[in-house]
């Protein structure tokens, strides 16, 4: 059984979640979907930018279980920014998603536009209100971007979605993240598959377990929601089942300095659109 963590705001979000991003097809969705409700998982994670809302919704409608289980995530597309655009793509992603409102809906890129980042919030921050999201958040923010939006906001974002691997951990945004009761969630936790290195392949082997678990274990016990995907069953249920063992504090200490800032996209530092 998953494990929940709570939000800023008192809202309850499951431990692990499943991304869904690339899968375009409905019909894969829908298998998919139904897999992963199989197997325990309750939280969704999509985008406006994977174009498969709509096939998630249907998928979502498909399978037997009621909405209040469920934590939809869902994020602004970059061409949708600003504050008119936001709300609109809103309605859209909801409509697309058959609900008639969001657990989470996050900002999914800072970009260099400081104006642009606030209007987009100040809509984020009208959909809370009015009761349509329970939580809102960003995605890829580094502190300098949060430290801006903290500063000129009116109700602090609650969530901070960032590629997070031992290859890429960034201990000081990780803490900034803590001492503002951000949550965050760890996108690509599984290296997008590139899971051959060795130094991860000897830890995993002394917990008996794949490195994929392994992975998804380090970012549990640092209190951050990772968000695997998998098209495959048997692959989904074990990167569900975390909860049985621990990683020692010197293991955890060895893949806390395996750090070498290696992105497997842009540098939200400097990267605009």
């Amino acid at each position: 059984m998953i494990e929940n963590i709570i939000l800023s705001n008192g809202v309850n979000i499951p431990f692990v979640g499943m991304g869904v991003f690339k899968i375009d097809c409905e019909e894969q969705m829908k298998e998919i979907v139904k897999d992963a409700i199989d197997c325990g998982y309750r939280l969704f994670d999509t985008a406006q930018m994977y174009k498969n809302e709509k096939s998630l919704g249907t998928a979502l409608q498909a399978v037997s279980i009621n909405r209040e289980e469920l934590f939809l995530i869902s994020k602004v597309d970059n061409e949708n920014q600003w504050y008119e655009q936001t709300i609109k793509s809103f309605d859209q992603t909801l409509n697309d998603l058959q609900t008639d409102y969001l657990d989470a809906f996050l900002i999914h890129w800072p970009g260099q536009n400081k104006e642009r980042i606030l209007s987009t919030w100040q809509a984020l921050e009208e959909l809370y209100e009015k009761g349509k999201v329970r939580s809102i958040g960003v995605c890829n923010f580094e502190i300098s971007q949060l430290e801006f939006l903290l500063a000129n906001c009116r109700i602090s974002p609650m969530i901070n979605q960032i590629e997070h691997t031992p290859f890429l951990h960034n201990q000081e945004l990780l803490a900034y993240c803590r001492k503002n009761n951000i949550q965050v969630m760890a996108w690509g936790p599984l290296l997008r598959g590139n899971l051959e290195d060795p130094k991860l392949q000897k830890i995993a082997d002394k917990y008996n377990c794949s490195v994929a678990k392994l992975l998804l274990r380090w970012n549990v016990q640092q209190n951050i929601i990772p968000i695997p995907k998998s098209k495959n069953k048997e692959r989904m249920q074990s990167n569900i089942d975390i909860f049985s063992f621990s990683i020692d504090e010197e293991d955890m200490k060895i893949l806390n300095h395996l750090n070498k800032n290696q992105r497997t996209s842009h540098d939200p530092n400097t990267f605009d659109f």
